[in-house]
């Protein structure tokens, strides 16, 4: 498990972005700088860790994944897109660890292990070991085993990181697997969905088909999958080869794909089809496809763009509109139970004295005369009052501290059950464990640190995100169709 970087370590990470960002892209390096407002709205709350920041959750690079199944081809696309061979080929698995390929001016290409990945903030996979140890006990350590960096030399990587998947129809540590690949979803600008033409029976891996389909289907960003039948050239010997594509749209159509590009390439360094038409007709389709994924992979820095402003986007509603309110509703919980415990706790407290003073005649008509406090008095103690009452304060000092601690564990309970299955900004739980440990925090009932200013700076930076994308329409697009 990488050891946690100081609050130095992470701003000086964030300058150094910013640093590359100023040349690269000037709206990035205003996200960066909005990223760093909402870092010191979560600091204030106890929200984030000042040795963390929500720009780290973000890749600041265009991120282009290629999924599928063993020996569906991805390698081999890979590597051609590359015009290198770069990642192993093969008819059986030749590689089970997520490979993550960038570029390097090197000539010669490197393998680095995975703790490259999961102690840089810059690529994705960063502190990976924790949430492989979250799905698999005791697995986060084995992190060299799940993921490596590759290097390359060549200009198609210029600028954009590719990523090379294990087959997702492995038994063996398949969840750990299916989860890195759900957080390389998530993470990426485009995914490739690769599936093998030479399997005709796709309903054999129905449980892969639903795993990379269903789940896409209903997302925000599912323009970002593109689904391709590769290897189609096996099926040059058939009659009917479109016969193997319907099979494969009829397989995804069951899984919940109605709707989405579909292509069907075949490797250029594939052995020739020995029937000249044939030929001719499947790589003209074949170059056409390769062509338009090809321009789609090219075109990921813009959608990168796009993508790390919705992310910034998100980050702000989320905070503003689920952890931050969530963390205020717990906290008005812990407040009200508090409340309610000790007026209980002094209510039963003075009934129980007032029941014993009467019961041991401490009481002259409507006069209270307890005998300990004439024997105080007569032992010479002074300000016997006040010390009577300073052992009834702290009494209830006690009893307070304790009703505190009663209420914080019932409202603590409930914190965790809202958010078990949900991923937000920040952690409402580690706040409110900061809040409950403050003293007279139980009076406002509101978290420390979030006020009028906060709002306003998680307002402000939800009004940029708009200015930022209306700049990368003005950039990318011209509807009034005026020259430059």
């Amino acid at each position: 498990m990488p050891s946690a970087a100081g609050p130095e370590t992470v701003q000086q990470r964030l300058s150094d972005l910013e640093s590359h960002l100023e040349q690269e892209n000037p709206i990035l390096l205003n996200a960066v700088q909005s990223f760093r407002a909402l870092d010191r709205v979560a600091y204030d709350t106890a929200l984030l860790p000042r040795n963390m920041s929500f720009a780290s959750r973000v890749p600041w690079w265009p991120l282009i994944s290629v999924l599928g199944t063993f020996s569906a081809g991805k390698s081999t696309f890979i590597n051609d897109f590359l015009g290198q061979s770069v990642q192993r080929t093969g008819n059986q698995a030749v590689d089970d660890r997520f490979t993550v390929i960038v570029y390097s001016p090197e000539e010669r290409s490197r393998t680095l292990p995975g703790i490259a990945l999961d102690s840089d903030p810059r690529f994705p996979f960063y502190q990976m070991s924790r949430e492989i140890e979250r799905v698999a006990g005791g697995e986060g350590k084995r992190i060299d085993a799940y993921l490596q960096l590759r290097t390359c030399r060549t200009d198609q990587l210029k600028g954009k990181i590719l990523i090379d998947s294990p087959g997702f129809d492995a038994d063996a540590q398949r969840d750990t697997i299916l989860s890195i690949a759900d957080h390389m979803i998530d993470l990426s600008d485009l995914v490739l969905v690769v599936f093998d033409a030479r399997h005709p029976e796709p309903g054999a891996m129905r449980d892969t088909l639903k795993h990379l389909v269903v789940n896409t289907k209903n997302r925000a960003d599912s323009n970002k999958f593109l689904f391709i039948l590769n290897q189609l050239d096996t099926s040059s010997h058939e009659d009917n080869p479109e016969d193997v594509v319907a099979a494969w749209l009829r397989a995804l159509g069951e899984v919940g794909m109605t709707t989405g590009r579909f292509y069907t390439i075949f490797s250029p360094a594939a052995p020739p089809i020995a029937d000249a038409t044939r030929r001719e007709r499947f790589e003209a389709k074949r170059d056409a496809d390769l062509e338009e994924i090809y321009e789609r992979m090219d075109q990921v820095e813009v959608e990168r763009a796009y993508r790390i402003v919705s992310s910034l986007r998100a980050t702000a509603t989320e905070l503003a509109d689920e952890s931050i309110p969530l963390l205020s509703r717990a906290l008005r919980r812990w407040r009200s139970k508090t409340l309610w415990l000790d007026l209980l706790v002094y209510l039963a407290l003075a009934a129980g004295l007032l029941f014993w003073s009467i019961s041991v005649g401490d009481w002259q008509g409507l006069s209270y005369q307890p005998a300990w406090l004439a024997w105080l008095e007569s032992e010479g103690v002074a300000r016997g009052k006040q010390i009577a009452i300073g052992l009834v304060a702290l009494v209830g000092l006690l009893l307070h501290l304790g009703a505190r601690r009663v209420a914080a564990g019932s409202a603590r309970g409930w914190l965790k059950r809202q958010l078990k299955g949900k991923q937000l900004p920040g952690d409402p739980l580690a706040a409110f464990n900061a809040n409950v440990g403050r003293w007279g925090q139980e009076l406002f009932g509101r978290p420390a640190g979030y006020g009028t200013w906060s709002e306003g700076r998680v307002i402000e930076v939800l009004r940029d995100c708009e200015n930022y994308v209306q700049t990368l329409n003005e950039r990318f697009t011209n509807p009034r169709g005026l020259k430059d």
